[in-house]
């Protein structure tokens, strides 16, 4: 224990000898105020030019000595010498090369690459500046005092001024700041190029992508579903649950714009175009108080770089699409991104492309008309896809950077229907456009503002012409959501930042359906105007062994008259060298979702539709999630748990996608989930193997519905995902198996009804479950240097390696012949090879 006497006998030693030390210290004076009072004492007068001795500060000689021992004193410490004129007059000249800049060079100490936008400044002083993309700076010559450089991922350097001038433009080498490894949980997580952060998101980079079992290129929703908590119950993207929500419950980003279509094949593929992303970001839960309008997960695709790359491009092709991607760097402040893909299933139909018809077309218009009994019958069906997106980046001065973004997504279908008689034909078309500018400034090292604004449109739209008679049915769905977003944050030191912002959003829906005969109309359009405000603080520690984000955000929307308040809370903290703690919450909000009208709703295929809140029959929807989980990392070993409760009030019967008892029936409810979520991942030198595990126990309440309480249709009790992945310079091989619990279902109490009653009578909701889902996928790739700047890469993948026969889904309908109720199944992709060739250069 501490002696109280001693401490303070030590605190007054210390104060004792202070002044000694402050006196003993050099003093430093500015070179022309030591020549004016040389000037007065020996009445003499010099004569110099004021940029030439500005940048001197030395101490002053001693003051006993006479003129001629001051001025060779200060020869000595400086570069300029006297010339006597005569006995009271001295011109001073400077032997550096004076007319020459205060000039210098910034380099990155590891990489020998120049640092742009660095801040630089003259210490005590208001004169500053920025370096420009070869790390060059000019100062004016104003002061002796020393520069300071400053930049987010450097260390900061303090330049003696005089340094500057011994070299005409010398270089500087800033140490990088080794923040990125430090804030990073895991490194790996579940393959190369996909790292878990502290501030509780998982972040994939396509370009740095290692391989998944079953992909062939890094898509994003596909590899999403491989994270613990994850999963869709139907194989699609379009209908990805992150514990236990529905998919229109996730907000998705590309470049800051609300995608409201993410898929090609109606689900089966990504709308993302995996060469084009940058960063792609996945949030559970704890997102930043900045992002709203979802009350399950977060997933934001961003394709801007970090720096202006050279130019580059690739093409590639397999048994489904082919694509290209470009890069023009058009300076060194500017470039241009042009990238798009389009399916070949309209030119070819591949192995690949009829497994995917068979599982898309099932139970929809178009397969159950192929069961019609009409003589001569034929059918011809044509899909095809595309994306595409243009970007363009532009550095204007030092300190600011925009980005005009858009990307438009298609999907079109034809189906052709004839008879000796008569023709007929349907489509469906659905599509999105979106558009964007992004505006950043960088006023100093503290502050930063970003402007946002945003346009995305959706359109789903269909005709279908019935072969057994007359009728034609029109339906369309249309969203268009626009906005601005403004982020200012100010850095309040090496630990704190502070972010506050407002958002302006507009969201339209229309809904439109007609029907010949009989004659029908059904039109609505609805609009929200809703106004946001945020505020968010984060914490970080300097051993980055802490790390806190606090915020939140406050919503009124303008129709309702109505304010929401949505606290935020990411907590992450380093217990030791392999155990971290993490504590997330949040409470968030929804204005728009999708509803299912009829199940044969846009024939069959696409059966949602969006749909706004009106807090009458379509309440807001609300969320509550916390979070407790735990990260271990040792010799290679990860294991990471995850445990969390969630409730979402404000849900529909209609968003549920019901085909039992409640198919028609339009009551609000909630559902709640509690869960656990585990991974245990070993790496070895060129291998590593890893398996997942969650547990779900998801429960609906309808108090309005004839059963209050019963198992969701998203409830997957157990699942588990095992992958074993070898990498070896450039060959990389996967192997890896899915399995979960069946899907809930409801199950009729009887088999048989009559003619005058054909009302199938069903057991209580989803007393019963589907067979158990297992299947075993493949993946390799190869990547061949042709050149220092050409690669060529092939990929090959297998999903469904065994042809496992799984039912995604089952519901029940009578057979008027029959008087029966018969089950229909809808079942999982079977074997289904696929190859991507890839050129980049």
């Amino acid at each position: 224990m501490l002696n109280p006497k001693r401490f303070f006998l030590f605190f007054v030693f210390l104060f004792l000898r202070f002044p000694v030390y402050s006196q003993e210290k050099e003093i430093l004076l500015p070179l022309k105020q030591i020549l004016e009072k040389i000037s007065t004492q020996h009445n003499v007068k010099f004569n110099y030019i004021e940029d030439e001795i500005i940048i001197f500060k030395i101490s002053p000689p001693d003051a006993n000595f006479n003129l001629e021992e001051k001025l060779h004193y200060i020869e000595r410490k400086t570069s300029i010498w006297f010339k006597k004129i005569d006995n009271n007059y001295y011109s001073i000249f400077n032997n550096s090369n004076f007319d020459k800049p205060l000039c210098a060079y910034l380099i990155d100490y590891k990489t020998n690459v120049p640092i742009e936008n660095a801040f630089i400044q003259i210490k005590e002083s208001n004169i500053q500046t920025n370096s420009n993309e070869k790390g060059y700076f000019e100062l004016p010559i104003t002061s002796p005092n020393d520069i300071i450089v400053k930049h987010i991922s450097y260390e900061e350097l303090t330049i003696p001024i005089q340094e500057i001038y011994a070299t005409i433009c010398p270089k500087f080498f800033l140490t990088p700041v080794s923040k990125e490894l430090e804030e990073v949980i895991t490194q790996r997580y579940l393959t190369t190029g996909i790292s878990k952060k502290a501030e509780g998101n998982i972040v994939i980079k396509p370009k740095k992508f290692g391989i998944l079992p079953g992909l062939i290129e890094p898509d994003v929703l596909q590899t999403m579903q491989q994270i613990p908590g994850i999963i869709s119950i139907d194989e699609t993207v379009t209908n990805t649950s992150v514990r236990g929500g529905t998919n229109d419950q996730n907000l998705f980003l590309w470049n800051g714009i609300r995608m409201f279509q993410t898929g090609h094949f109606f689900g089966l593929i990504s709308a993302f175009n995996s060469s084009l992303a940058q960063n792609i970001s996945i949030t559970k839960n704890g997102s930043s108080a900045f992002f709203g309008e979802s009350v399950s997960s977060l997933i934001e695709i961003s394709s801007h770089a970090t720096q202006t790359e050279k130019s580059n491009a690739s093409i590639g092709t397999n048994l489904i699409s082919a694509e290209f991607y470009s890069k023009f760097k058009l300076s060194e402040k500017a470039s241009f991104i042009i990238s798009g893909r389009r399916s070949l299933t309209d030119l070819i139909e591949t192995p690949t492309y009829k497994k995917y018809s068979e599982r898309i077309f099932q139970n929809t218009v178009i397969t159950d008309l192929k069961t019609n009994e009409i003589e001569d019958y034929k059918s011809d069906v044509n899909f095809n896809f595309y994306d595409i997106t243009a970007q363009y980046e532009q550095k204007i001065g030092k300190k600011n950077v925009l980005n005009i973004e858009a990307i438009a997504i298609e999907n079109r279908l034809a189906f052709h229907q004839s008879t000796t008689s008569l023709n007929r034909n349907s489509d469906l078309e659905q599509e999105n456009f979106g558009a964007a500018i992004h505006w950043k400034t960088n006023w100093n090292t503290k502050n930063t503002t970003i402007i946002d604004t945003y346009i995305s449109k959706y359109d789903l739209t269909s005709k279908s012409e019935t072969v057994l008679s007359n009728q034609i049915l029109n339906q369309e769905n249309k969203v268009l959501n626009n906005g601005v977003k403004i982020k200012h944050a100010v850095n309040l030191s090496n630990k704190f930042n502070l972010g506050i912002g407002y958002q302006l959003d507009e969201i339209g829906v229309t809904n439109n359906d007609n029907i010949n005969d009989p004659l029908f109309t059904r039109y609505s359009t609805e609009v929200l105007l809703s106004q946001i405000g945020v505020v968010e603080g984060t914490f970080n520690s300097l051993n980055k062994k802490t790390y806190l984000r606090s915020g939140i955000r406050i919503n009124y929307f303008n129709a309702f008259l109505k304010t929401l308040i949505e606290p935020r809370i990411q907590f992450n903290q380093v217990l030791n060298s392999s155990l971290s703690i993490e504590i997330q919450a949040e409470q968030k909000s929804q204005t728009i979702s999708q509803v299912i009208d009829l199940q044969n709703d846009f024939l069959g295929i696409e059966k949602r539709r969006w749909m706004l809140a009106n807090e009458d029959s379509r309440p807001i929807l609300k969320s509550n999630q916390v979070a407790l989980g735990f990260t271990y990392k040792k010799n290679n070993w990860l294991v990471s748990i995850d445990n969390f409760y969630k409730k979402i009030t404000g849900i529909t019967t209609s968003s549920q996608g019901f085909q039992n008892q409640f198919e028609f029936e339009k009551f609000a409810g909630n559902y709640t989930i509690i869960g656990s979520e585990m991974l245990i991942q070993k790496s070895f030198s060129k291998f590593y193997t890893w398996m997942s595990y969650a547990f779900n126990k998801n429960q609906y309440s309808f108090p309005d519905l004839s059963s209050n309480d019963f198992p969701n249709n998203f409830d997957i009790t157990h699942s588990i995902n095992w992958a074993g992945i070898y990498e070896w310079k450039k060959l990389k091989i996967a192997l890896g198996s899915k399995w979960h619990t069946g899907k809930p279902i409801t199950t009729p109490t009887i088999t048989n009804v009559t003619a005058e009653n054909q009302t199938i009578t069903y057991n209580s909701p989803n007393n019963s479950r589907l067979k158990d889902y297992f299947q075993l996928n493949f993946s390799a790739s190869r990547k061949w240097e042709i050149s220092k700047k050409i690669i060529f890469e092939t990929n090959v993948s297998v999903l469904n390696l065994l042809n496992t026969k799984n039912s995604i889904n089952r519901f029940y309908r009578v057979n008027n012949t029959l008087n029966t109720v018969q089950s229909v199944d809808t079942f999982s992709l079977g074997l289904t090879p696929n190859v991507n060739l890839k050129l980049s250069f």
